[in-house]
């Protein structure tokens, strides 16, 4: 008589398993990204190799190092949890996309605490560079905007104490983030094939850094901010961090954070509103809604 196996389901087949997804695929991506930074801020100029100030290579550096930590993030999780790896990418799909609600709190969670886990990693491996770059000028660790930034974002001098500016630049930011997304993502439009899709969205994340960056560093993503910030605040930075405060902005913490939620969820509506809605049109699908007398 043949034995009978019983299987137990196990955290990785449900939703346990889609957060350690979203944990190392958020992981990944913070951790090139921010790695990318410190490259930039303090590795270059710490090492000897690089003897002009900050400038135009840096942010080259960062705005391909962050969008190539994209496509490898979304690669790891792709298969699994869908790779969001951002909150406002999780909000905006559970607003538009059917992606259940009761997902959506232990993503978030999955997502911070792999941004957390990077930024403590990237912390380890450049706290030399970091000191080094705090002592040469001259600056506590507390005062250090500069070595702060490798982790987290801030607003631009030009803002002055404005929370407007740098929430509008994160919507709009983040808005453009979902919009491309769903571009890319959407098989009845002209989607890539053959498993492109990562590389492309990586590709969107350089082109926002290259065009809208310098205003807020980018964020686009409550989990890239908040998770390196947390960090930051525990390591020694003070109120840089959190409330996130510095000579011109102050109380800065939130913005990252619900700016990229709003945006998201724009993001997504105007695409649906304006491409899916044709789309269902055009190849005869019909749309709920009252009946009206054709012409």
């Amino acid at each position: 008589m043949a034995e009978r196996t019983v299987h137990r389901r196990g955290y990785r087949e449900g939703l346990g398993g889609e957060m350690v997804a979203e944990f190392l695929g958020t992981f990944v991506l913070l951790l090139l990204g921010i790695g990318s930074v410190a490259v930039a801020v303090v590795g270059l100029p710490g090492s000897g190799r690089q003897t002009a100030d900050f400038g135009a290579d840096n942010w080259l550096i960062i705005s391909w190092g962050w969008g190539l930590a994209v496509v490898f993030g979304v690669y790891v999780a792709g298969g699994i949890s869908g790779a969001h790896l951002n909150p406002a990418v999780t909000l905006a799909f559970a607003v538009r996309r059917g992606f259940p609600w009761r997902k959506v709190l232990p993503y978030w969670l999955a997502q911070v605490v792999g941004a957390f886990v990077a930024a403590a990693l990237v912390y380890a491996s450049y706290r030399w560079a970091i000191d080094a770059a705090n002592a040469k000028a001259g600056v506590p660790r507390d005062k250090s905007l500069g070595t702060y930034s490798i982790f987290a974002t801030f607003p631009a001098e030009y803002f002055g104490n404005s929370w407007w500016g740098p929430l509008l630049d994160q919507i709009v930011g983040t808005g453009i983030l979902l919009l491309l997304i769903c571009a890319l993502i959407d098989t009845r439009n002209t989607a890539p094939m053959s498993n492109l899709g990562p590389f492309l969205i990586g590709l969107v994340v350089v082109a926002i850094g290259l065009t809208f960056g310098t205003n807020a560093g980018y964020a686009i993503n409550p989990a890239r901010d908040f998770g390196p910030r947390l960090f930051t605040f525990f390591e020694g930075w003070g109120s840089i961090a959190l409330p996130g405060s510095f000579e011109w902005f102050s109380g800065y913490w939130w913005i990252p954070i619900v700016g990229p939620l709003v945006g998201g969820v724009i993001g997504i509506v105007v695409y649906d509103l304006l491409i899916t809605s044709v789309i269902k049109a055009r190849s005869g699908l019909t749309e709920e809604g009252p009946a009206t007398e054709e012409p």
